[in-house]
């Protein structure tokens, strides 16, 4: 018969807790992280002033910079920054939305949790909604023209108006949209895709 021993090293200073505590500390701290951002979303979003590394003050609005900012040494803490880094990195945008809702999809799940249904059908009932959302999404959407001015206009529009540009109205929208056209590459080969070049 073989004995196996599970041997943990940890910090001195580390300590281990599990159960109910962990799911709140868990809970508390992804809400502390959306309660940062909360105030930077729409069009009348309010600017956070952070002290960067080397002492300089940043003036910003924009929740993936703010989240950069921020030192945290909770796993759950640096879950939530991973992903609003993940969400700018696939889309570019969008990385306070995702942060808000996952913040208020733990704030329900507490209740759920006081309501004594066990964490893993709680985590079943999303992943079952997230099927019906998508499959909702499926039957909203709309083919964009590319061609139509005011289509693209509206997505540009969309998407600059809870920035700290929106208040020059469309003259920002229109640099934006002539910016992507300007760099477009158009395949001669096949008219169905266009090659657009990111420039950072």
């Amino acid at each position: 018969m073989e004995l196996r021993l599970n041997i943990f090293i940890l910090n001195k200073n580390a300590k281990r807790e599990q159960g109910g505590k962990v799911q709140r500390t868990n809970i508390s701290v992804c809400k502390s992280i959306s309660e940062i951002v909360k105030s930077t979303l729409g069009p009348k979003s309010m600017l956070k002033m952070l002290l960067d590394p080397m002492g300089g003050i940043v003036m910003t609005n924009d929740g993936n910079a703010i989240l950069r900012e921020i030192d945290v040494q909770h796993p759950s803490a640096k879950s939530m920054i991973e992903l609003a880094r993940a969400q700018d990195e696939e889309v570019g945008d969008g990385t306070t939305s995702v942060i808000i809702l996952a913040g208020e999809i733990m704030c329900f799940s507490e209740r759920l949790l006081d309501m004594k249904i066990h964490p893993s059908v709680i985590v079943r009932s999303y992943f079952k909604a997230l099927e019906l959302i998508n499959t909702h999404l499926d039957g909203i959407t709309k083919k964009i023209e590319t061609s139509s001015e005011q289509q693209v206009l509206d997505i540009v529009t969309s998407c600059l108006g809870t920035k700290f540009t929106s208040r020059y109205g469309d003259l920002i929208t229109n640099l934006a949209i002539e910016a992507v056209r300007t760099i477009r590459v158009d395949k001669t080969h096949d008219r169905t895709t266009d090659e657009i070049d990111i420039k950072h």
